[in-house]
């Protein structure tokens, strides 16, 4: 099962429904918010560990292609609720 390393360090199992639900806090409908964590689902098949950041970046990228919207959206909440910075943390 692939782990993954939260930003504090810790590890937890990688559960594809985190994303559907934050895809879908962010706008998008259950299709898309389904079809973007089979696709993040698909990169992290064949690792042990991947980090929150890594994950991050894929759903972005794909929330940016789908609907810039949604995209920003997840900014606006990961930046109010979660005190994250915006994509620069990212990189």
């Amino acid at each position: 099962m692939v782990k993954v390393v939260k930003r504090d360090g810790r590890m937890e199992e990688f559960i594809p429904e985190k994303i559907v639900v934050s895809v879908l806090k962010a706008g998008a409908p259950p299709d898309v918010a389904r079809m973007i964590a089979k696709k993040v689902e698909c990169f992290v098949l064949d690792k042990e560990n991947v980090t929150a950041k890594e994950l991050t970046k894929i759903i972005l990228t794909e929330l940016k292609r789908i609907n810039e919207e949604w995209y920003r959206n997840w900014i606006i909440f990961d930046q109010a609720v979660k005190r994250r910075k915006t994509e620069e943390e990212l990189k």
